[in-house]
Protein backbone atom coordinates (compact mmCIF):
# COMPACT_ATOMS: atom_id res chain seq x y z
CA UNK A 1 0.00 0.00 0.00
CA UNK A 2 1.53 3.38 -1.09
CA UNK A 3 1.18 6.43 0.75
CA UNK A 4 0.04 9.59 -1.09
CA UNK A 5 3.35 12.31 -2.07
CA UNK A 6 3.57 15.59 -0.60
CA UNK A 7 2.92 17.84 -3.39
CA UNK A 8 4.38 21.32 -3.58
CA UNK A 9 1.74 23.97 -3.28
CA UNK A 10 1.18 25.58 -6.63
CA UNK A 11 2.40 29.46 -7.03
CA UNK A 12 -0.58 31.43 -7.62
CA UNK A 13 1.35 34.82 -9.05
CA UNK A 14 4.25 34.62 -11.57
CA UNK A 15 7.53 36.04 -10.46
CA UNK A 16 8.43 39.59 -11.55
CA UNK A 17 11.05 39.68 -13.58
CA UNK A 18 14.62 41.24 -12.33
CA UNK A 19 17.49 43.26 -14.16
CA UNK A 20 19.96 42.92 -11.26
CA UNK A 21 17.52 43.42 -7.97
CA UNK A 22 15.32 46.05 -9.72
CA UNK A 23 12.20 44.53 -11.03
CA UNK A 24 11.74 45.22 -14.56
CA UNK A 25 8.95 47.04 -16.05
CA UNK A 26 5.51 45.36 -16.87
CA UNK A 27 6.10 45.43 -20.53
CA UNK A 28 9.35 43.93 -20.49
CA UNK A 29 8.85 41.24 -18.23
CA UNK A 30 7.69 39.06 -20.75
CA UNK A 31 10.48 38.16 -23.35
CA UNK A 32 8.08 37.96 -26.04
CA UNK A 33 7.26 41.63 -25.64
CA UNK A 34 10.05 43.59 -27.91
CA UNK A 35 11.08 46.96 -26.30
CA UNK A 36 14.35 48.95 -26.68
CA UNK A 37 16.37 50.51 -23.83
CA UNK A 38 19.13 53.38 -24.65
CA UNK A 39 20.55 54.30 -28.36
CA UNK A 40 21.58 50.74 -29.23
CA UNK A 41 18.43 49.50 -28.59
CA UNK A 42 16.79 52.28 -30.68
CA UNK A 43 19.29 51.67 -33.51
CA UNK A 44 18.08 48.39 -33.21
CA UNK A 45 14.73 48.22 -32.98
CA UNK A 46 15.05 50.76 -36.42
CA UNK A 47 17.13 48.08 -37.80
CA UNK A 48 15.05 45.66 -37.28
CA UNK A 49 11.92 47.27 -38.26
CA UNK A 50 13.24 48.22 -41.90
CA UNK A 51 14.67 44.70 -42.39
CA UNK A 52 10.68 43.40 -41.70
CA UNK A 53 9.42 45.97 -44.44
CA UNK A 54 8.52 48.38 -42.29
CA UNK A 55 10.16 51.19 -43.83
CA UNK A 56 8.36 54.37 -43.36
CA UNK A 57 9.77 57.27 -44.75
CA UNK A 58 13.45 56.64 -45.29
CA UNK A 59 12.79 55.88 -48.98
CA UNK A 60 11.52 59.44 -49.98
CA UNK A 61 14.19 61.22 -47.47
CA UNK A 62 17.10 59.11 -49.13
CA UNK A 63 15.33 60.30 -52.62
CA UNK A 64 15.10 63.71 -51.67
CA UNK A 65 18.88 63.90 -50.89
CA UNK A 66 19.88 61.96 -54.13
CA UNK A 67 17.26 64.60 -56.79
CA UNK A 68 18.75 67.78 -54.99
CA UNK A 69 22.57 66.42 -55.06
CA UNK A 70 21.90 65.63 -58.66
CA UNK A 71 20.43 69.12 -59.46
CA UNK A 72 22.95 70.93 -57.34
CA UNK A 73 25.44 69.49 -59.64
CA UNK A 74 23.77 70.02 -62.98
CA UNK A 75 22.90 73.24 -61.83
CA UNK A 76 24.85 75.29 -58.62
CA UNK A 77 21.34 77.88 -58.47
CA UNK A 78 19.26 74.84 -57.35
CA UNK A 79 20.51 74.95 -53.73
CA UNK A 80 20.74 78.95 -53.38
CA UNK A 81 18.18 80.13 -50.82
CA UNK A 82 16.27 82.50 -53.37
CA UNK A 83 15.65 79.58 -55.16
CA UNK A 84 14.67 76.92 -52.39
CA UNK A 85 12.32 80.36 -51.10
CA UNK A 86 10.64 79.80 -54.62
CA UNK A 87 10.40 76.04 -54.11
CA UNK A 88 8.58 76.75 -50.48
CA UNK A 89 6.21 78.75 -52.59
CA UNK A 90 5.46 76.20 -55.49
CA UNK A 91 5.12 73.19 -53.02
CA UNK A 92 2.67 74.80 -51.05
CA UNK A 93 -0.85 74.92 -52.56
CA UNK A 94 -0.06 70.96 -54.02
CA UNK A 95 0.73 69.77 -50.67
CA UNK A 96 -2.28 71.51 -49.48
CA UNK A 97 -3.96 69.24 -51.71
CA UNK A 98 -2.16 66.23 -51.58
CA UNK A 99 -3.18 66.18 -47.73
CA UNK A 100 -6.24 65.60 -48.65
CA UNK A 101 -5.11 62.93 -51.14
CA UNK A 102 -3.53 61.27 -48.31
CA UNK A 103 -6.46 60.98 -46.13
CA UNK A 104 -8.74 58.79 -48.81
CA UNK A 105 -5.81 56.69 -49.69
CA UNK A 106 -5.55 55.92 -45.89
CA UNK A 107 -8.98 54.30 -46.48
CA UNK A 108 -7.63 52.59 -49.78
CA UNK A 109 -9.72 54.75 -51.67
CA UNK A 110 -8.94 57.77 -54.11
CA UNK A 111 -9.91 61.05 -55.62
CA UNK A 112 -9.67 61.89 -59.12
CA UNK A 113 -11.03 65.50 -59.03
CA UNK A 114 -8.82 67.59 -56.36
CA UNK A 115 -7.37 69.29 -59.68
CA UNK A 116 -11.10 70.08 -60.94
CA UNK A 117 -12.26 70.97 -57.16
CA UNK A 118 -9.32 73.70 -56.88
CA UNK A 119 -10.14 75.01 -60.22
CA UNK A 120 -13.59 75.83 -59.46
CA UNK A 121 -12.79 77.00 -55.80
CA UNK A 122 -10.59 79.26 -57.35
CA UNK A 123 -12.86 80.41 -60.39
CA UNK A 124 -15.76 81.36 -57.84
CA UNK A 125 -13.26 83.44 -55.66
CA UNK A 126 -11.97 85.70 -58.65
CA UNK A 127 -15.66 86.06 -59.83
CA UNK A 128 -17.59 86.95 -56.62
CA UNK A 129 -14.23 88.85 -55.64
CA UNK A 130 -13.35 90.59 -58.82
CA UNK A 131 -16.61 90.71 -60.87
CA UNK A 132 -19.17 90.41 -57.77
CA UNK A 133 -17.58 92.67 -55.65
CA UNK A 134 -18.03 90.20 -52.40
CA UNK A 135 -15.63 91.04 -49.32
CA UNK A 136 -12.53 89.10 -49.81
CA UNK A 137 -13.37 86.81 -46.29
CA UNK A 138 -16.66 86.07 -48.07
CA UNK A 139 -15.11 84.92 -51.33
CA UNK A 140 -12.83 82.34 -49.41
CA UNK A 141 -15.55 80.82 -47.31
CA UNK A 142 -17.90 80.41 -49.93
CA UNK A 143 -14.44 79.05 -51.91
CA UNK A 144 -13.79 76.42 -48.94
CA UNK A 145 -17.80 75.63 -48.28
CA UNK A 146 -17.84 74.56 -51.97
CA UNK A 147 -15.63 72.06 -51.54
CA UNK A 148 -16.81 70.83 -48.07
CA UNK A 149 -20.27 70.53 -50.27
CA UNK A 150 -18.34 68.42 -52.57
CA UNK A 151 -16.91 65.86 -50.66
CA UNK A 152 -20.14 65.62 -48.46
CA UNK A 153 -21.95 64.93 -52.04
CA UNK A 154 -18.99 61.96 -52.62
CA UNK A 155 -19.44 60.72 -49.80
CA UNK A 156 -23.10 60.24 -49.24
CA UNK A 157 -23.05 58.83 -52.91
CA UNK A 158 -20.46 56.22 -51.96
CA UNK A 159 -22.46 55.21 -48.92
CA UNK A 160 -26.01 54.92 -50.20
CA UNK A 161 -24.99 53.46 -53.58
CA UNK A 162 -21.42 51.72 -53.08
CA UNK A 163 -20.19 53.83 -56.39
CA UNK A 164 -16.48 53.32 -56.52
CA UNK A 165 -14.39 56.44 -55.40
CA UNK A 166 -12.87 55.92 -58.94
CA UNK A 167 -15.91 56.12 -61.08
CA UNK A 168 -17.38 58.98 -58.55
CA UNK A 169 -14.58 61.54 -58.81
CA UNK A 170 -13.99 60.85 -62.13
CA UNK A 171 -17.20 62.05 -63.03
CA UNK A 172 -16.80 65.03 -60.94
CA UNK A 173 -13.30 65.85 -62.40
CA UNK A 174 -15.41 65.87 -65.69
CA UNK A 175 -18.54 68.05 -65.05
CA UNK A 176 -16.53 70.69 -61.85
CA UNK A 177 -14.64 71.40 -64.60
CA UNK A 178 -17.17 72.29 -66.91
CA UNK A 179 -19.04 74.03 -64.21
CA UNK A 180 -15.51 75.99 -63.91
CA UNK A 181 -15.96 77.12 -67.31
CA UNK A 182 -19.00 78.18 -67.46
CA UNK A 183 -18.29 80.17 -63.52
CA UNK A 184 -15.93 81.97 -65.95
CA UNK A 185 -17.73 82.41 -68.61
CA UNK A 186 -16.48 84.18 -71.57
CA UNK A 187 -13.65 86.07 -70.09
CA UNK A 188 -12.18 83.05 -69.05
CA UNK A 189 -10.02 84.53 -66.81
CA UNK A 190 -9.60 87.11 -64.43
CA UNK A 191 -6.79 88.76 -62.70
CA UNK A 192 -6.76 89.19 -58.64
CA UNK A 193 -5.83 93.09 -57.10
CA UNK A 194 -2.07 92.87 -56.54
CA UNK A 195 -2.76 94.65 -53.62
CA UNK A 196 -5.73 92.56 -51.67
CA UNK A 197 -4.40 91.06 -48.46
CA UNK A 198 -4.83 87.19 -49.86
CA UNK A 199 -2.64 87.75 -52.82
CA UNK A 200 -0.03 89.80 -50.36
CA UNK A 201 0.12 86.70 -48.19
CA UNK A 202 0.91 84.13 -50.64
CA UNK A 203 3.03 86.16 -52.62
CA UNK A 204 4.87 88.92 -50.19
CA UNK A 205 4.53 87.84 -46.34
CA UNK A 206 7.20 86.27 -45.01
CA UNK A 207 8.66 85.87 -41.41
CA UNK A 208 10.65 88.17 -39.81
CA UNK A 209 14.23 86.54 -39.05
CA UNK A 210 13.60 86.80 -35.36
CA UNK A 211 9.84 85.03 -35.22
CA UNK A 212 11.20 81.91 -37.60
CA UNK A 213 13.86 81.30 -34.99
CA UNK A 214 11.24 81.66 -32.68
CA UNK A 215 8.50 79.11 -33.79
CA UNK A 216 11.82 76.40 -34.66
CA UNK A 217 12.86 77.13 -30.07
CA UNK A 218 8.80 76.92 -29.46
CA UNK A 219 8.19 73.40 -31.96
CA UNK A 220 11.54 72.15 -30.16
CA UNK A 221 10.56 72.99 -26.67
CA UNK A 222 6.93 71.37 -27.86
CA UNK A 223 8.64 68.66 -28.71
CA UNK A 224 10.64 68.21 -25.52
CA UNK A 225 7.53 68.53 -22.94
CA UNK A 226 5.56 66.38 -24.97
CA UNK A 227 8.09 63.61 -24.64
CA UNK A 228 8.84 63.94 -21.12
CA UNK A 229 5.27 64.04 -20.50
CA UNK A 230 5.06 60.81 -22.09
CA UNK A 231 7.36 59.32 -20.36
CA UNK A 232 6.35 60.30 -16.96
CA UNK A 233 2.89 58.69 -17.68
CA UNK A 234 4.77 55.66 -18.94
CA UNK A 235 6.36 55.42 -15.64
CA UNK A 236 3.55 56.09 -13.84
CA UNK A 237 1.98 53.19 -15.39
CA UNK A 238 4.84 50.69 -14.60
CA UNK A 239 5.77 50.76 -18.53
CA UNK A 240 9.36 51.23 -19.95
CA UNK A 241 9.90 54.49 -21.32
CA UNK A 242 12.68 56.22 -23.20
CA UNK A 243 15.91 57.48 -21.38
CA UNK A 244 16.11 61.19 -21.32
CA UNK A 245 19.39 61.36 -23.33
CA UNK A 246 17.38 59.67 -25.99
CA UNK A 247 14.88 62.16 -25.87
CA UNK A 248 18.06 64.95 -25.75
CA UNK A 249 19.38 63.30 -28.97
CA UNK A 250 16.37 63.51 -31.10
CA UNK A 251 15.55 66.73 -29.81
CA UNK A 252 18.81 67.87 -30.79
CA UNK A 253 18.50 66.29 -34.58
CA UNK A 254 14.74 68.20 -34.64
CA UNK A 255 16.80 71.63 -33.64
CA UNK A 256 19.39 70.72 -36.53
CA UNK A 257 17.15 69.58 -39.21
CA UNK A 258 14.82 73.06 -38.74
CA UNK A 259 18.05 75.53 -38.19
CA UNK A 260 19.50 75.01 -41.32
CA UNK A 261 16.48 75.10 -43.26
CA UNK A 262 15.07 78.45 -41.56
CA UNK A 263 19.26 79.81 -41.98
CA UNK A 264 19.23 79.36 -45.57
CA UNK A 265 16.07 81.06 -46.50
CA UNK A 266 16.50 84.02 -44.32
CA UNK A 267 19.66 84.69 -46.01
CA UNK A 268 16.92 85.52 -49.03
CA UNK A 269 13.67 86.51 -48.16
CA UNK A 270 12.85 84.33 -45.68
CA UNK A 271 10.45 81.60 -44.60
CA UNK A 272 6.88 82.17 -46.62
CA UNK A 273 3.57 82.65 -44.41
CA UNK A 274 2.16 80.53 -46.75
CA UNK A 275 4.45 77.37 -46.19
CA UNK A 276 4.15 78.10 -42.43
CA UNK A 277 0.14 77.74 -43.04
CA UNK A 278 0.96 74.75 -45.20
CA UNK A 279 3.19 72.97 -42.51
CA UNK A 280 0.30 74.08 -39.49
CA UNK A 281 -1.78 72.14 -41.75
CA UNK A 282 0.29 68.74 -41.73
CA UNK A 283 1.08 68.79 -38.28
CA UNK A 284 -2.64 69.48 -37.52
CA UNK A 285 -3.75 66.31 -39.69
CA UNK A 286 -1.02 64.15 -38.57
CA UNK A 287 -2.09 64.77 -34.90
CA UNK A 288 -5.51 64.05 -35.62
CA UNK A 289 -4.59 60.77 -37.37
CA UNK A 290 -2.55 59.36 -34.37
CA UNK A 291 -4.03 61.14 -31.56
CA UNK A 292 -7.88 61.23 -32.41
CA UNK A 293 -10.61 58.47 -32.04
CA UNK A 294 -11.28 59.71 -35.51
CA UNK A 295 -8.11 59.20 -36.94
CA UNK A 296 -7.34 55.76 -35.17
CA UNK A 297 -10.43 54.65 -36.71
CA UNK A 298 -9.70 56.31 -40.18
CA UNK A 299 -6.82 53.56 -39.99
CA UNK A 300 -9.12 50.75 -38.52
CA UNK A 301 -11.41 51.08 -41.63
CA UNK A 302 -8.50 51.50 -44.23
CA UNK A 303 -7.00 48.33 -42.63
CA UNK A 304 -10.11 46.29 -42.50
CA UNK A 305 -13.58 47.24 -43.32
CA UNK A 306 -15.66 44.30 -41.74
CA UNK A 307 -13.64 44.23 -38.69
CA UNK A 308 -13.54 48.14 -38.27
CA UNK A 309 -17.45 47.56 -38.39
CA UNK A 310 -17.51 44.72 -35.95
CA UNK A 311 -15.75 47.05 -33.33
CA UNK A 312 -18.52 49.33 -33.38
CA UNK A 313 -16.70 52.41 -35.68
CA UNK A 314 -19.51 54.31 -37.75
CA UNK A 315 -17.68 53.30 -41.61
CA UNK A 316 -20.26 55.25 -43.12
CA UNK A 317 -19.62 58.72 -40.56
CA UNK A 318 -15.67 58.11 -41.73
CA UNK A 319 -15.90 57.63 -45.35
CA UNK A 320 -18.00 60.47 -45.34
CA UNK A 321 -15.93 62.75 -43.36
CA UNK A 322 -12.92 61.48 -45.14
CA UNK A 323 -14.10 62.52 -48.64
CA UNK A 324 -15.36 65.96 -47.06
CA UNK A 325 -11.76 67.12 -46.11
CA UNK A 326 -10.33 65.94 -49.42
CA UNK A 327 -12.50 68.12 -50.87
CA UNK A 328 -12.04 71.11 -49.06
CA UNK A 329 -8.24 70.77 -48.80
CA UNK A 330 -8.30 71.07 -52.54
CA UNK A 331 -10.31 73.58 -52.61
CA UNK A 332 -7.84 75.48 -49.83
CA UNK A 333 -5.09 74.76 -51.84
CA UNK A 334 -6.80 76.16 -55.38
CA UNK A 335 -7.30 79.25 -53.43
CA UNK A 336 -3.88 79.45 -52.58
CA UNK A 337 -2.06 78.72 -56.27
CA UNK A 338 -4.68 81.75 -57.17
CA UNK A 339 -3.26 83.99 -54.88
CA UNK A 340 0.12 82.80 -55.65
CA UNK A 341 -0.87 83.55 -59.75
CA UNK A 342 -2.45 86.39 -58.85
CA UNK A 343 -4.93 84.93 -61.19
CA UNK A 344 -7.71 82.58 -62.57
CA UNK A 345 -8.40 81.05 -65.82
CA UNK A 346 -9.74 78.21 -67.78
CA UNK A 347 -6.59 75.96 -66.83
CA UNK A 348 -6.77 76.67 -63.14
CA UNK A 349 -6.79 72.97 -61.63
CA UNK A 350 -6.15 71.77 -64.72
CA UNK A 351 -2.66 70.10 -66.38
CA UNK A 352 -0.64 67.88 -64.10
CA UNK A 353 -2.20 69.10 -60.39
CA UNK A 354 -4.75 66.15 -60.30
CA UNK A 355 -0.82 64.25 -61.22
CA UNK A 356 1.05 65.97 -58.62
CA UNK A 357 -0.92 65.75 -56.00
CA UNK A 358 -1.65 62.16 -56.33
CA UNK A 359 2.26 61.46 -57.00
CA UNK A 360 2.56 63.10 -53.97
CA UNK A 361 0.67 61.44 -51.65
CA UNK A 362 2.17 58.01 -53.00
CA UNK A 363 5.53 59.41 -53.30
CA UNK A 364 6.01 60.38 -49.84
CA UNK A 365 4.98 57.07 -48.51
CA UNK A 366 1.28 56.88 -48.51
CA UNK A 367 0.04 52.67 -48.87
CA UNK A 368 -2.09 52.57 -51.93
CA UNK A 369 -3.87 49.28 -49.85
CA UNK A 370 -5.14 51.75 -47.17
CA UNK A 371 -4.11 51.44 -43.56
CA UNK A 372 -0.87 53.21 -43.63
CA UNK A 373 0.53 56.84 -43.96
CA UNK A 374 1.16 60.23 -42.70
CA UNK A 375 0.04 63.59 -43.21
CA UNK A 376 3.80 64.26 -43.49
CA UNK A 377 3.89 61.90 -47.04
CA UNK A 378 1.82 65.43 -48.42
CA UNK A 379 5.26 66.99 -47.17
CA UNK A 380 7.74 65.54 -48.43
CA UNK A 381 6.02 63.74 -51.54
CA UNK A 382 5.32 67.60 -52.60
CA UNK A 383 9.07 68.16 -52.13
CA UNK A 384 10.12 65.70 -54.08
CA UNK A 385 7.54 66.41 -57.23
CA UNK A 386 8.22 70.54 -57.09
CA UNK A 387 12.18 70.12 -56.96
CA UNK A 388 11.81 67.71 -59.92
CA UNK A 389 9.80 70.33 -61.42
CA UNK A 390 11.88 73.18 -60.39
CA UNK A 391 15.22 71.27 -61.03
CA UNK A 392 14.08 70.66 -64.77
CA UNK A 393 12.87 74.29 -64.74
CA UNK A 394 16.17 75.53 -63.84
CA UNK A 395 18.16 72.81 -66.80
CA UNK A 396 15.68 74.56 -68.98
CA UNK A 397 14.28 71.03 -70.34
CA UNK A 398 10.97 70.48 -71.40
CA UNK A 399 7.77 69.52 -69.66
CA UNK A 400 7.91 65.95 -71.37
CA UNK A 401 11.07 65.43 -69.67
CA UNK A 402 9.16 66.28 -66.19
CA UNK A 403 6.38 64.34 -66.90
CA UNK A 404 8.82 61.05 -67.66
CA UNK A 405 11.11 61.92 -64.93
CA UNK A 406 7.80 62.20 -62.07
CA UNK A 407 6.61 59.12 -63.66
CA UNK A 408 9.62 56.90 -63.42
CA UNK A 409 9.86 58.23 -59.62
CA UNK A 410 5.89 57.59 -58.72
CA UNK A 411 6.76 54.13 -60.36
CA UNK A 412 9.22 53.50 -57.82
CA UNK A 413 7.52 54.64 -55.17
CA UNK A 414 4.35 51.83 -55.67
CA UNK A 415 6.53 49.35 -56.02
CA UNK A 416 8.88 49.62 -52.93
CA UNK A 417 5.31 50.00 -51.29
CA UNK A 418 4.78 46.73 -52.91
CA UNK A 419 7.56 45.18 -51.48
CA UNK A 420 7.45 46.23 -48.07
CA UNK A 421 4.08 45.28 -47.99
CA UNK A 422 4.73 42.04 -48.90
CA UNK A 423 8.07 42.00 -46.43
CA UNK A 424 5.32 42.78 -43.56
CA UNK A 425 3.31 40.33 -44.62
CA UNK A 426 5.94 37.87 -44.39
CA UNK A 427 7.18 39.43 -40.88
CA UNK A 428 3.93 39.26 -39.52
CA UNK A 429 3.67 43.08 -39.27
CA UNK A 430 1.13 43.61 -42.15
Amino acid sequence: MTTPVDKAPVQDTVPEATNGGAVLPADLQDERLIASHGISGAVSAFTARLRSGDLGSVPVVVGLVIIWAVFQIANSNFLSSRNLVNLTLQTTSVGVIAIGIVLVLLLGEIDLSVGSVSGLAAALLGVTFVNEGWPLVLSLIAGVVLGLVIGLFYGALYNRFGVPSFVITLAGLLGFLGLQLLVLGKEGSLNLPFDSVLVGFATRSFLSPALAYGLVAAVVVVYVLTRLRGRGARAAAGLSSAPTSMIAIKAGALAVVLLVPVMVLNSDRGVSSMFVLFLALVVATDFAIRKTRWGRSVLAVGGNVEAARRAGINVRFIYLSVFAACSTFAAVGGLLAAARLVAVNQSSGGGDTNLNAIAAAVIGGTSLFGGRGSAYSALLGALVIMSISNGLALLSLDSSVRYMVTAGVLLVAVTIDSLSRRSRQAHGRA
